[in-house]
């Protein structure tokens, strides 16, 4: 019996969490940069009776996300998409940051909105830290949505006499990635598909243990205790959001960004967060 298609980047702990929730009796493609990364997951979830098979690919590369496309397409149409690949602030320089997390991100929607199944959907994985910035003009926010993927990088607002540090590199990033499927999401529902965005706070997952142990690790520690739900949250906890969203019953939700931070960012702007 044929499968449906599932495409999935980045072999972290929320990627798994979705895919675990939606992708039983799907062929699941997941990628990865380190391709062990991508062999523990896949062999962790073919282990329990899921179908996965492990790719190197890399983000920052249309020639590697073409190649992980042409590698799902082998086993039929693509009808879902999770984008939970991305680097912290805490692991990558300013250019990387841009290079996977905006440029990537952007030239994976635009590639899999092509080629994306009728009736398909798609979920990318953003941050909390977008909402944190400043707002940016009506140009700036057209400007990330619709300029080319291949000149994004060129934006007077992403030259590094304009980005402070790695963090703001991360919130111009996840900023993008928010108006990026707010474009993107025209394109995919002329195919009849959809695509929306989940904007994570604090994540108990490798990545944010790498955070908690950097340099504004008791930032970090502060925000999740001093939020609404005094906690961090689980990667279970998006996977909730993600069922929901490529689910028939957000048929009529696509273009949206769900912010699921346990209230900081409300306690940042008007709670005990504030600056």
């Amino acid at each position: 019996m044929k499968k449906e298609v599932m495409l999935v980047t980045g072999a972290g702990q929320i990627s798994m969490a979705i895919a675990r929730r939606i992708g039983f009796g799907k062929k699941i493609i997941l990628g990865d940069k380190n391709i062990e990364n991508a062999n523990t997951i896949a062999k962790i979830m073919n282990e329990a009776g899921y179908d996965v098979v492990p790719f190197e690919m890399d983000l920052s590369s249309r020639e590697s996300i073409l190649a992980i496309i042409a590698e799902a397409q082998k086993y039929g149409e693509i009808r879902y998409m999770v984008n939970g690949a991305g680097v912290s602030p805490s692991q990558a320089p300013i250019e990387a940051i841009l290079k996977v997390d905006l440029y990537g991100t952007a030239v994976l929607l635009e590639e899999v909105g092509k080629v994306i199944a009728e009736g398909g959907c798609g979920v990318t994985i953003s941050s909390q830290s977008g909402w944190r910035m400043p707002q940016l003009t009506a140009e700036q926010d057209r400007q990330l949505a619709t300029t080319p993927a291949e000149e994004l990088l060129s934006l007077d607002i992403l030259q590094p006499r304009n980005i402070r540090d790695t963090l703001h590199a991360y919130q111009l990033a996840k900023r993008c990635n928010e108006k990026r499927v707010m474009a993107e999401c025209v394109k995919w529902g002329e195919r009849g598909a959809r695509l929306n965005d989940i904007a994570p706070g604090i994540i108990v997952t490798p990545l944010a243990i790498d955070e908690f142990n950097g340099p504004r690790g008791d930032f970090y520690k502060n925000m999740f205790a001093r939020c609404p739900a005094g906690r961090p949250g689980t990667a279970d906890e998006v996977a909730n959001v993600a069922e929901l969203l490529m689910s028939d019953k957000s048929a009529f939700i696509t273009g949206s960004t769900f912010l699921i931070d346990g209230g900081a960012t409300a306690s940042y702007f008007y709670g005990p967060l504030q600056p």
